[in-house]
């Protein structure tokens, strides 16, 4: 049982360094969010539905299904906007300290779905974590836009990742992702044809953009998604969700030495990000404690 779990979260942490990285590539790619977002889906989905169709995947699934999947896509197509709309007016790193407060909705969201009681330390752990959000609110308040959209991202993929928690047990990863996906597509591509956005020059990408869908798509989006719905299976939404959070030092490390944006905010700012944090680990410490009480107990 415990080379299983070992495997399942060395399998977690090798999605969160891949994912580290999407943030600095959402940074290269000059395209805008509208073209980022669309063209990393398409790309995505056609890509899954080769290897979907290679490996000989039954696609058929029922009514019920395949509107809940496509609600979750919705989610998921917001929440890419929001992710890469919050580069796209700041930078990586307040971006992803603003996005480290999926933790607080995690705790908050996952036991309504699951049926469990909100533990107060998960409450008061996200307290700290807001408190250091407005920390940085403060210090970096041209970047309030970021943040925002930082927020809303983190919200977003807490919603999806519970929902996917629950779907995972009733179908394969691979299809779960595809309808997704596709539902993600469908809906962005219409609320940009409502717009009027679909002219020649989106479809206009320069060697930067293309290069960067490209590794976003195939390796930072295409494994780890798939992947890490499976291991929803075997790990609580709200483990993953904590361990996601590694994907703010990682994606501030890569920041630093790739863009040097440790010149662009002020050094206090890394004070709230050491805070969020340090709540984060405290909060995996004591979760570790409350489950064995609850083994025990039992």
């Amino acid at each position: 049982m415990f080379k299983g779990l070992n495997k399942h979260f060395l399998l977690l942490h090798l999605i969160v360094f891949i994912w580290g990285f999407s943030p600095i590539l959402g940074r290269y790619i000059t395209a805008d969010t509208w073209q980022l977002v669309w063209f990393r889906i398409l790309i995505t989905v056609v890509v899954m539905f080769t290897y979907l169709k290679f490996t000989k995947h039954d696609f058929r699934i029922s009514r019920k299904h395949f509107w809940q999947l496509t609600g979750i896509g919705i989610i998921i197509m917001l929440h890419w906007l929001a992710f890469y709309g919050a580069i796209k007016v700041s930078n990586v790193s307040v971006t992803m300290v603003a996005f480290s407060t999926g933790t607080l909705f995690s705790s908050i969201i996952e036991p309504v779905f699951f049926r469990r009681k909100v533990r107060m330390y998960e409450i008061i752990i996200g307290l700290i974590i807001i408190a250091a959000i407005a920390l940085i609110f403060s210090i970096e308040a041209q970047y309030w836009l970021g943040i925002v959209l930082g927020i809303v991202a983190a919200f977003t993929s807490s919603v999806f990742g519970v929902l996917n928690g629950i779907m995972a047990h009733k179908m394969r990863s691979g299809i779960i992702s595809f309808y997704e996906l596709s539902a993600a597509l469908v809906g962005l591509t219409i609320y940009i044809l409502c717009l009027g956005k679909f002219e020649v020059t989106f479809f206009v990408l320069d060697q930067a953009s293309v290069i960067g869908l490209l590794l976003l798509s195939l390796v930072c989006t295409v494994f780890p998604f798939i992947t890490s719905v499976n291991l929803a299976k075997f790990i609580s939404p709200y483990t993953i969700v904590l361990t996601v959070n590694l994907e703010t030092v990682y994606g501030i490390i890569w920041a630093i030495l790739f863009f040097k944006e440790n010149n662009e905010v002020q050094p206090s700012f890394y004070l709230g990000v050491v805070i969020i944090l340090l709540a984060i680990f405290l909060n995996s410490y004591l979760k570790k404690i409350s489950d064995k009480k609850s083994i025990q107990i039992s």
